[in-house]
């Protein structure tokens, strides 16, 4: 097996001249099976079968590789058996219909509500740039908005006599939004000088220039903002984050937040029942009989 590998591997530097950095990935890859096949008692590739490949893939899997390493390893297994295939050295691909195992999905960075607080209360002067990003911030955080519909957002969606907003999110649906105090308070302030700047159109967020915002201005101004009050990079979606952990945090709705979210599906709006283990953890342990410690029980 190992023979026909190093054909292989001879093939792609060779014939398809694959990069060095390619080349050892796909050698890197193709070398956890040969120890899997050993000890299945294999001794060529044709008598790999899909049953088989797909307990050494479980077997992996369980070792800590991600459902992301075990899909480039099964796509390096496929290329094997192609080559192997037109080589006349084996009769089947066991790789055909199998799919890794999924990843498990990463929570969202958030920041806490006291790091929140630190960003959203810094001294803001009163001039356009400074009270302009003072108000995409607070609105970022107040209304859980992902950039795309911040970035979109016209005057006449703001109603905020009423403190509410109404933004387009995904598949063109439209949902209104809540706009706490201190958000409204900093688009107040802002309104007067983005007037001053000679608007070309609706956009609440505009240059000085009067164009509307792009996702990237508002990107950096976002990231300007993580550094100089934190010493931290911080991107919009992480603001969506805190506000969508936050609010479950202190509602426990989570029908709630999806509508906030605008979320279509709550399955990915129930990501956020994972951000705050820790705190759970730690009312579990104070509050649960069974899981108080017994005074001097350290010295038992």
């Amino acid at each position: 097996m190992r023979e026909a590998l190093d054909a292989y591997l001879e093939h792609l530097r060779r014939e398809r001249q694959v990069s060095p950095h390619t080349l050892a990935a796909y050698q890197r890859d193709l070398l956890k099976l040969l120890p899997l096949a050993e000890q299945d008692g294999l001794r060529s590739w044709n008598e790999l079968d899909s049953a088989r490949l797909r307990r050494m893939i479980a077997r992996l899997h369980q070792q800590g590789l991600s459902g992301r390493s075990l899909g480039r390893l099964l796509s390096a297994v496929r290329g094997l058996y192609q080559y192997l295939l037109r080589e006349g050295l084996c009769r089947h691909d066991p790789a055909n219909g199998l799919s890794p195992p999924k990843s498990a999905r990463k929570l969202p960075r958030a920041l806490d509500a006291d790091r929140a607080q630190q960003l959203l209360d810094g001294g803001v002067e009163d001039e356009f740039i400074a009270r302009r990003d003072q108000a995409l911030l607070e609105l970022f955080y107040s209304s859980g908005l992902r950039l795309a519909e911040l970035v979109n957002l016209d005057l006449p969606a703001l109603d905020l006599a009423a403190g509410l907003v109404r933004v387009l999110g995904k598949g063109s649906k439209t949902r209104e939004v809540p706009v706490g105090r201190q958000a409204r308070e900093a688009i107040h302030a802002w309104l007067p000088l983005r007037a001053q700047a000679n608007p070309q159109d609706l956009a609440l967020f505009i240059s000085r220039q009067g164009k509307r915002l792009t996702p990237r201005a508002i990107q950096l101004r976002v990231r300007a903002a993580g550094v100089r009050e934190l010493g931290q990079h911080l991107h919009p979606h992480m603001l969506r984050h805190s506000f969508a952990s936050h609010m479950l945090e202190s509602s426990q709705d989570l029908r709630a937040v999806q509508e906030l979210l605008g979320h279509a599906d709550i399955a990915t709006t129930q990501i956020y029942t994972h951000l705050d283990f820790q705190h759970l953890a730690k009312v579990y342990d104070s509050a649960h009989p069974r899981a108080k410690r017994r005074s001097g029980s350290d010295s038992e």
